[in-house]
């Protein structure tokens, strides 16, 4: 962002947008934060995050996250574009968000297309997989999905 901080604010989007395949709600994020926004941080913590919630969301996206930070001790929960992502040795591996009808899940990085094959039972958009509030979580999909982001990682991607 430093090298970017004379232009103005959309060169900024289409900046990271181009350059390092940000979706516009994470090239925004970055920007105003980059910017001193202090407005567009929503949460500190996951429960916050999950606090506004139905009792079914809140377990399904624990069951995800656990799924990840089971396996992989070292990994933590963090709140980073105002959404729990996990992070492992200071790589960002997956990540999800919450609506009002279902659940977003982010594999992170190139991992996405190379799962296209097993994910025909999901709606697939261009970073994300959209499950069911209520999913019953496929946990070796979800590690599976991890693993493949960590080795994207050790291979410098």
């Amino acid at each position: 962002m430093d090298q970017i901080k004379d232009r103005k604010y959309q060169e900024q989007i289409d900046f990271l947008r181009e350059n390092h395949g940000f979706s516009q709600a994470h090239a925004n994020a970055l920007v105003m934060y980059s910017r001193g926004s202090t407005s567009s941080r929503r949460y500190d913590t996951v429960d916050g995050y999950l606090a506004q919630f139905d009792a079914t969301q809140q377990k399904t996206a624990r069951a995800i996250l656990k799924a990840v930070t089971s396996k992989y001790r070292k990994a933590e929960v963090v709140i980073a574009w105002n959404q729990p992502m996990v992070r492992l040795d200071g790589h960002y591996v997956f990540g999800l968000s919450v609506l009002a009808n279902y659940i977003l899940i982010a594999p992170l990085g190139g991992v996405l297309e190379e799962f296209r094959p097993r994910l025909t039972d999901y709606k697939v958009n261009k970073k994300t997989i959209q499950v069911p509030s209520d999913w019953k979580v496929d946990v070796g999909l979800i590690r599976d999905m991890v693993a493949a982001r960590i080795a994207e990682n050790e291979g410098g991607a």
